[in-house]
């Protein structure tokens, strides 16, 4: 039933109308965060970004859309990233250096020029091997990044 309601709302939409994201704007809500009912146009170098510390080998930039998000992280050698799972779908691309991923029962190394996908829900931990630059891109945005309530990236290490 939910299916042929989502597609009767299709059908409904006028060309050039964007897509109502009720996922994102609930998730949203949870984290005090709003998000624009229309997205607009952005211009963003990443030297005008904050770039937020979260502990001695790791930080972040990050640009919010209305249905997705991209991260810059930068991430020192043996930097771990705890095992967490998040509703998000996750697309890691690594521009620099390279992660070591513990996922879905299997060690994974992924290097400059290289994408993972990781799956909503689907729980991961993964540690830097050397210095490393990534991006990371979200949907729908991660509202506990937004809000700054990631506690799990926040430490000594």
């Amino acid at each position: 039933m939910a299916k042929a309601k989502a597609r009767t709302v299709a059908k409904k939409r006028k060309p050039g109308k964007p897509r109502k994201t009720s996922v994102s704007k609930s998730a949203a809500r949870k984290a005090a965060v709003k998000i624009p009912a229309q997205a607009d146009l952005k211009h963003v170098p990443w030297h005008s970004v904050e770039l937020e510390d979260l502990n001695p080998l790791l930080q972040r930039q990050f640009v919010v859309g209305q249905a997705i998000m991209v991260a810059r992280v930068l991430l020192k050698r043996g930097c771990v990233i705890p095992l967490h799972s998040h509703h998000n779908e996750q697309f890691t691309y690594i521009l620099e250096g390279a992660l070591k991923f513990w996922i879905d029962g299997k060690e994974i190394v992924v290097h400059a020029g290289e994408v993972l996908t990781i799956p909503s829900h689907m729980p991961h931990k993964a540690e830097a091997l050397e210095d490393t630059v990534d991006l990371d891109i979200f949907n729908p945005p991660r509202a506990d990044w937004i809000s700054r309530t990631d506690q799990y990236l926040r430490g000594d290490k």
